[in-house]
């Protein structure tokens, strides 16, 4: 069964960024619950949030590598986390995903790993 990575896509103006402490851990229990129902049914194979305002891109351009640290100002939405799920189908890792509470903030994009 293949998997796929559901990679968790937030406008850089996100409400997320506005909520207090007591509203994020509202939202944490929500991913929380989601996690752990795909747990239970061996559906999740892993996944993390990612680190704010963290990261480094690299390219290559004749020759010069080029470092940059991120995020970057120019970028209308960030990655914030991903999950790797195990599903029959791409229809399927779209239907499991459809209950993902990541929808109530942004969009999804699956794809899948080899």
């Amino acid at each position: 069964m293949p998997n796929y990575i559901l990679l968790l896509h937030e406008p850089k103006d996100s409400q997320l960024f506005q909520m207090s402490p007591a509203e994020m851990q509202v939202i944490i229990s929500k991913y929380s619950a989601w996690r752990n129902k795909m747990a239970a049914d061996g559906t999740i194979q892993g996944g993390n949030k990612l680190q704010d305002g963290t990261g480094r891109s690299l390219v290559q351009n004749a020759g010069k590598l080029t470092i940059t640290d991120g995020p970057y100002p120019e970028t209308k939405e960030i990655i914030g986390g991903f999950f790797v799920l195990k599903a029959d189908s791409f229809d399927h890792a779209v239907e499991l995903s459809k209950t993902c509470p990541h929808l109530e903030f942004g969009r999804i994009e699956i794809r899948q790993t080899e």
